[in-house]
């Protein structure tokens, strides 16, 4: 890489100054920095890192991830590769690393520490304390990714102790997940040496966890928003905070990434070197990661700005590398291989009838923006020839899982707020485990839906009176390896179809994907039946 020189206002956040300067690259690293008053009229200031994200969330390999994200300043991330990891295990990880490697991006990987995430559903693998430690010593993992088991914590479980007591001893940070948790239950959580959360949805849950010294990221992704729940904290501990997506449909990539949550806590009125050090600096120092963080002697990471009103990023310099400017990716595309595993044959309707054993129901009820659910006991379940059947005039859905690892009965359940009037949606993305989740107004659509994911061996579907659509899924039936701006296009188009079958949710596939995830309360639907998220056990469909 050839030596080079770039000129503006320096936004220095580790010292907390800005000044004009120049700053002196040689390869990868920035050599010197030297104040001078003749420079360019822009801003250079650390690039952005994503302090929680799961790459595969956005459909795409992490090398296409790469060429969307650098647009928006995003020069790092910090990566938990569990949702290749429930369908693939270790496998799925090193492809993770892999692919990531063949691009100019800083991914930092974890282990993931909980595959698969819960006893309770039907995973693809499962990654042992040996596999923990074998992927912790490899210096692309960072850090002990997020420890969902927090009953398991609590309890004193054996397996989870042996891969937070593996991650201490290889000095690797632990990331957290404890959704809800308080009081002494969260006291005890920390104080087995986990560190982080982003699960937080009040503000005084963060504070709850903040005075025992576990850093907050905020999070604002494509199913879960909690920044204006949470954005007050930089009027409080500033220090302690960093900024995640977690999980960001590739629509939402092209549009925006940690830079949007720049903006918006720098329009509320918040101090900018506090805000830059939650999107730049803490995070390297929480996780050592290689990342510049515009002094002399680290790598040359950094972005420019026009100004620091509007915030909007002109360039991405990545080791050096000019690789993006203007709201283009220099990012080029390259190969992606093709790994997965799919084994389940297509469904009939008959598979997805059940009958009605009584009235009384207990119905999922999904909450637009969330993560969590409510779990609604009704008496008013539509019933055709003594078969539990969806009923749209009171948006009370029949929901599917199928396991698509074997061929087994399907789970059935029931859930409010999707607002379908017609036709149905399925993907084989259902965290954790991605078995295939579908929901829908009639069993016909359902199983229409269901097929062509099973058909593609993965993808997003959606089935209407008069129209099929799919976005093939291919890489672990839970990513694309195609063009990055090309499968946004695609979504982009799906997601427009649900809301004319009358889906009122602002990310309908996204939120579909989370009503399996068992580690959220409070009620949601696994390949093994509906389960109760709050006392972690199975709960009966019918009272």
């Amino acid at each position: 890489m050839s030596d080079m020189k770039i000129s503006g206002q320096i936004v220095d956040v580790r010292n907390r100054r800005i000044y004009k300067g120049e700053i002196h690259v040689s390869g990868n690293r920035i050599v010197s920095i030297e104040e001078k008053e003749d420079v360019a009229d822009q801003y250079i200031l650390p690039g952005f890192i994503d302090s929680h994200v799961h790459v595969e969330s956005s459909m795409l390999v992490p090398s296409e991830f790469a060429r969307l994200a650098v647009v928006h300043g995003t020069v790092a991330t910090v990566s938990d590769p569990h949702e290749i990891g429930n369908v693939m295990g270790v496998e799925g990880v090193e492809y993770m690393i892999e692919n990531g490697k063949q691009v100019n991006f800083k991914f930092n990987f974890g282990a993931p520490s909980c595959v698969p995430a819960t006893t309770f559903e039907t995973a693809g693998a499962e990654i042992t304390p040996e596999e923990v430690e074998y992927l912790l010593k490899k210096p692309e993992i960072k850090y002990l990714a997020e420890m969902m088991n927090w009953p398991g914590v609590l309890f004193n479980d054996q397996t989870v102790y042996e891969k937070l007591n593996i991650a201490k001893r290889l000095g690797k940070p632990i990331d957290g997940h404890a959704p809800g948790l308080r009081g002494e239950q969260a006291e005890q959580y920390i104080k087995a040496g986990i560190s982080t959360d982003h699960e937080c949805f009040t503000v005084d849950e963060a504070r709850d966890k903040l005075k025992h010294g576990m850093k907050i990221a905020i999070r604002e992704g494509s199913a879960a928003k909690n920044f204006e729940a949470l954005v007050e904290l930089f009027g409080e501990t500033p220090e302690m905070l960093m900024f995640c997506s977690d999980d960001k449909h590739p629509d939402n990539l092209v549009e925006s990434h940690i830079d949007d949550l720049v903006k918006r806590t720098l329009a509320k009125g918040y101090q900018l070197f506090d805000v830059l050090q939650a999107a730049c600096i803490t995070p390297i120092d929480h996780y050592k990661l290689d990342v510049g963080a515009l002094q002399a002697g680290d790598f040359a990471d950094f972005i420019t700005v026009g100004n620091l009103d509007d915030f909007n990023v002109q360039s991405t310099y990545i080791n050096g590398e000019l690789v993006a400017e203007n709201g283009k990716s220099n990012i080029p595309r390259v190969n992606n291989t093709v790994i997965n595993q799919f084994n389940c044959d297509p469904i009939t309707t008959s598979a997805i009838q059940v009958k009605a054993s009584s009235d009384k129901v207990n119905v999922i009820e999904a909450l637009d923006g969330q993560l969590i659910t409510n779990c609604l006991e009704l008496d008013t379940l539509k019933d055709e020839n003594g078969f539990a059947v969806s009923d749209v005039n009171q948006d009370m859905l029949k929901m599917v899982v199928v396991n698509r690892y074997n061929n087994a009965d399907p789970a059935i359940a029931f859930i409010k707020n999707f607002n379908l009037k017609e036709g149905a949606l399925a993907s084989s993305v259902g965290h954790d485990s991605h078995n295939i989740i579908a929901v829908g107004v009639d069993d016909e659509s359902i199983v229409a839906a269901i097929n062509l994911i099973i058909e593609a061996k993965g993808g997003v579907s959606a089935v209407s009176k008069n129209k099929e659509q799919i976005l093939p899924l291919p890489v672990a039936g839970i990513m694309s390896a195609g063009d990055g701006y090309e499968i946004a296009e695609s979504y982009t188009k799906i997601d427009q179809m649900t809301k004319e079958m009358g889906s009122t949710l602002v990310s309908p596939f996204m939120t579909l994907s989370f009503m399996a995830l068992l580690v959220i309360p409070n009620l949601k639907l696994s390949d093994l039946g509906l389960f109760d998220g709050k006392n972690f056990e199975f709960k009966a469909l019918f009272n």
